[in-house]
């Protein structure tokens, strides 16, 4: 389906959803266009595992669940508490994360390691205190080590749990999804990154085993704005959907740390309806991969 011959309805849904993950209406923000550019092909091949698994709509349900498991670890949560405008500006926020996701998965490596410079420069700004799982006070920098470590570790397992839940087969599995995406992770300087799905879940079970993770009122604070943001008319009722539906994909333990419940509620055929309605809206116009196959056929790859 083109733009052209998209009904009304789905255009007005199309521009709803990108302005609330890309800051533009129509998708294609200039770092969107900017994929077209280039002269290599990139970090990730043609869809291949995290072409698949992020072009999926899954991600939206993703988005939610990575921002619940991170919340846990109380030095992430410090430099959002501390540094972050999420409350004022949640979707300036949430289009900073896309943007880098998109660039990676999608542009030239030249592009990528841009991208991924301009999130350091604001990482090493970040920086501050905070009282550790096991009590005691200790500082925080966004680029350490364990907590970049731990932001990959729960970024890769939300899209994969969640691409699992509700998105198509993943080519070659969960394990070269993890593999793939562990580029990201040696991007963003993680020492090592988990390459399968076996060790991936080993690490996170790891850092609730330490008890390097905790629950205090900061993270409630966190779980509360996340149920419901200031999302207004049917995209407020459709978020509040694809919210249980990212409790749903989270272990028992993490939902009892998070203090949360699974929904009594059909979540998993009302989610599929949702992301359904999302597919065919962002599938009537040109999307991030759209640029990048342009370069690499530009490119004769």
């Amino acid at each position: 389906m083109t733009s052209d011959s998209a009904p009304p309805f789905l255009m007005r849904i199309r521009g709803r959803l990108l302005t609330a993950l890309a800051g533009d209406p129509t998708g294609m923000a200039p770092y969107v266009r900017a994929i077209a550019d280039g002269d290599d092909a990139g970090y990730f091949v043609e869809d291949g595992p995290a072409w698949t698994v992020h072009a999926g709509m899954g991600t939206l349900v993703a988005g939610i669940r990575a921002l619940l498991l991170q919340a846990l670890h109380p030095g992430a949560l410090a430099g959002v508490h501390d540094w972050s405008r999420y409350r004022e500006e949640p979707i300036a926020r949430l289009t900073g994360t896309v943007r880098w996701v998109i660039t990676l998965t999608y542009g030239s490596r030249t592009q990528s390691d841009a991208e991924t410079a301009r999130v350091g420069r604001y990482h090493g700004r970040v920086r501050g205190e905070y009282v550790a799982g096991d009590g005691a006070e200790r500082p925080y920098s966004a680029d350490a080590p364990d907590l970049v470590r731990w932001v990959h570790l729960a970024f890769t397992d939300a899209f994969l749990r969640s691409h699992q839940a509700y998105g198509r087969p993943i080519p070659g599995g969960a394990d070269a999804y993890v593999a793939d995406w562990a580029t990201a992770g040696r991007l963003m300087r993680v020492t090592a990154p988990p390459v399968t799905e076996a060790a991936l879940r080993a690490e996170i079970d790891g850092f609730f085993d330490r008890g390097e993770l905790r629950r205090d009122e900061r993270v409630d604070d966190v779980v509360r704005f996340l149920r419901k943001p200031p999302f207004p008319g049917l995209m407020g009722l459709a978020y509040r959907v694809l919210f249980a539906a990212a409790v749903a994909t989270l272990p028992p333990r993490v939902r009892r740390m998070l203090g949360l419940r699974r929904s009594w509620l059909p979540v998993r055929t009302a989610t599929r309806v949702i992301l359904r309605v999302a597919e065919r809206a962002l599938g009537s116009g040109p999307r991030a991969q759209d640029m990048a196959r342009l370069r690499l056929r530009r490119l004769g790859l």
